[in-house]
């Protein structure tokens, strides 16, 4: 065996594994052994020795721990590449004190912790969103008028049979450095007790301004949404999105009675 290794370059012992590997996988190959019985007595006194060194022992089913001569019959050709390096201890890597990388558990118990973001609320709350430019908006929901009948014929406009008219006042201001360039209440919906949404009447009050499109870096702006709908429905919600569905950034009030 040792004859072998030296002619491949490689260690007895990795040698030896590769070549009863081989045998194993069906090669017609005979290994056999022979041990020299005081070598094995001064390689078990100086077990401890070599394992401090070298780390713990091979395992599996191919593991060999020789010592002494080996004879080995079969060809003297095995088709293997350049040798493995001898394994070396490596240290032991450090644990991740607060979680993985870019996770919310990768946060010092020193800095600041994200405040949490209440997509609900009740009327005069103010809600955070974000719109789809990236601008960073505080809504709050100031007042909600039901009935509005009054301010609705106020206005020049009839109800028909039936119908009543709600009134919904909100403020948008924008926190960030981006424009925000959408009409504020382009989604702002009632939604029902039966889960049905109410949308916006195309009408203006002059004693209730409407929202103006956009808002400015820095600015608050106001305005009022109309909402016509049959007399006896119960709302239950006022509800604020960018964009026509229900996504992460919709904000939603509750009505009391």
């Amino acid at each position: 065996m040792h004859e072998i290794a030296q002619r491949l370059g490689m260690d007895p012992r990795e040698a030896a594994m590769r070549l009863i590997t081989l045998s194993g996988s069906g090669l017609p190959l005979l290994v056999g052994v022979e041990c020299d019985p005081n070598g094995l007595r001064r390689a078990l006194a100086n077990a401890a020795a070599y394992g401090n060194y070298m780390g713990p022992p091979s395992s599996g089913p191919y593991a060999v721990h020789q010592s002494g001569p080996h004879h080995v019959s079969g060809p003297h050709q095995v088709p293997y590449g350049p040798p493995n390096p001898p394994s070396q201890p490596f240290p032991a890597q450090p644990q991740a004190t607060w979680g993985p990388p870019q996770t919310a558990g990768w946060v010092r118990a020193d800095q600041p912790q994200p405040r949490p973001v209440s997509r609900t609320g009740k009327i005069g709350s103010a809600l955070e969103a974000e719109s789809l430019e990236g601008a960073h908006l505080s809504i709050q929901l100031v007042e909600v008028v039901d009935p509005a009948d009054f301010l609705f014929t106020a206005a020049g406009y009839k109800l028909a049979e039936g119908e009543r008219a709600v009134v919904v006042h909100t403020e948008v201001t924008n926190t960030s450095q981006v424009p925000y360039t959408s009409l504020p209440d382009m989604y702002l919906v009632l939604v029902t007790k039966t889960g049905e949404t109410v949308t916006k009447a195309p009408v203006s009050l002059s004693s209730r301004p409407a929202h103006k499109l956009g808002v400015q870096p820095g600015e608050t702006a106001g305005g009022h949404t109309v909402f016509v709908l049959p007399d006896t429905t119960d709302v239950i919600q006022v509800r604020w999105s960018v964009r026509p569905e229900v996504d992460l950034n919709t904000l939603v009030w509750t009505v009391e009675d």
